[in-house]
């Protein structure tokens, strides 16, 4: 036992296939026997006549619908920005024919390097650039659900973890299950995404305050947004073929890009070790069913563990909506302390996230400060070599640029 805990520490897992589930009759047979006071009743939703009050009862009481409610309303929102963006591009590629749309400072939070590159300009100045001050304050949101809540905004919010959780959960059905790669594979694979965060993370540390202002200013930086539009509205073949292949291998791989490739989800694990609130079981009660490991997406030992470490760990919760008994497993913040209710973490975890961004919206550092006819100005001159990636370096530019 005292092995297996500090292996999972390590944030290592053993493969599904290894993992000795007991079978569906041994489970059964265990939960049986489990005294009705100790036993986790499920709520009866449909005897609740009031449709609002049944929809507020689920929420509170099943963090599944709490986290997918969440989640598709996320999923709305980045939809909801990506068409209002779709308006502005359009009206600046019609060099103003079409009826002008604001751009929405929420694009922002999809660039994440030009985002890492305005953290590292605010700690050396104390200066929120003017250009992306938005995607500033998303990533420090999402920084700082890592290390209150783990890794909460890989499964609560996060788009590309949305789609990706569709894509795994259709595999289900289509195949019946999905797969997990061996341990001789899956380790070296897992390290990829955190050497994508360090060659990118160990870049723009060394860069000095000059060159992150030059980068910032440069006009390939100011419409970094729209050449992202641009990059899938008229994406090439490679690029869509990688996207399709990474699609279907996240249909018979759970979470194939969040696990092997997402920088993103690799800065998260690293900063959710510091997190105080964590998966935790109460060996006393725990009946070792193990439903909790079999219902865990990243494969993660959850039945040998008295506090879940692991930097897999997505603070999902399905591992506490299917234990069997009560108080055996929950959100803590020691392993002595109350339960934390899984509709207040998803409470705090949203509240989070929107009150850093609202703080920027209320302090008036929220949208960018390129105005209309700059935008008209830098639309025209899309093509030229100061708006081209350059192979990771800021092309030259002059001061009429």
């Amino acid at each position: 036992m005292h092995a297996s805990v500090a292996f999972l520490r390590n944030s290592e897992q053993e493969s599904a296939q290894e993992l000795p589930f007991p079978t569906a009759f041994a489970r059964r047979s265990q939960i049986k026997k489990i005294p009705s006071d100790q036993r986790r009743r499920r709520p009866l939703y449909s005897t609740e006549p009031n449709p609002f009050r049944r929809l507020l009862w689920k929420l509170q009481a099943d963090s599944q619908f709490l986290r997918s409610s969440v989640q598709f309303s996320f999923l709305l929102l980045c939809f909801w920005i990506g068409y209002e963006f779709h308006l502005f591009v359009k009206w600046g590629s019609s060099n103003g024919a079409e009826q002008f749309f604001e751009r929405p400072p929420g694009v922002e939070g999809f660039l994440p390097i030009s985002a890492l590159i305005s953290l590292n300009y605010w700690l050396q100045t104390g200066i929120i650039n003017e250009i992306h001050p938005s995607g500033l304050f998303i990533f420090i949101a999402i920084v700082a659900l890592g290390f209150a809540f783990k890794k909460s905004f890989c499964s609560w919010m996060c788009p590309v973890g949305t789609v990706s959780e569709a894509l795994w959960n259709a595999g289900e059905k289509i195949f019946g299950k999905t797969f997990w790669l061996p341990r001789w594979a899956d380790y070296p694979l897992r390290s990829l995404k955190y050497l994508i965060l360090f060659f990118f993370g160990y870049s723009i540390a060394q860069m000095d305050v000059d060159s992150l202002r030059q980068f910032i200013y440069s006009p390939y930086n100011k419409v970094a947004d729209i050449k992202m539009y641009l990059f899938f509205a008229e994406i090439s073949s490679f690029a869509l073929w990688t996207i399709l292949i990474l699609a279907a291998l996240s249909v018979v791989i759970k979470n194939f890009w969040c696990r092997y490739l997402c920088p993103y989800g690799a800065l998260l694990g690293f900063v959710s070790f510091f997190s105080p609130l964590k998966i935790t079981r109460q060996r006393e009660s725990c009946i070792d069913c193990e439903l909790c490991t079999k219902a865990c997406p990243s494969n993660i030992a959850v039945h040998t563990a008295t506090r879940v470490w692991s930097d897999e760990c997505t603070s999902c919760l399905q591992c506490v909506e299917v234990c069997p008994v009560k108080n055996t497993l929950s959100v803590q913040l020691t392993a002595k302390s109350k339960p934390v209710q899984s509709w207040v973490f998803g409470v705090l975890m949203a509240g989070t996230f929107v009150a850093i961004t609202g703080l920027a919206m209320v302090t008036q550092q929220w949208k960018n400060g390129i105005g209309r006819e700059e935008y008209q100005k830098r639309f025209r001159n899309l093509d030229s070599p100061a708006y081209q990636h350059n192979r990771g370096t800021v092309p030259k530019y002059d001061s009429h640029d």
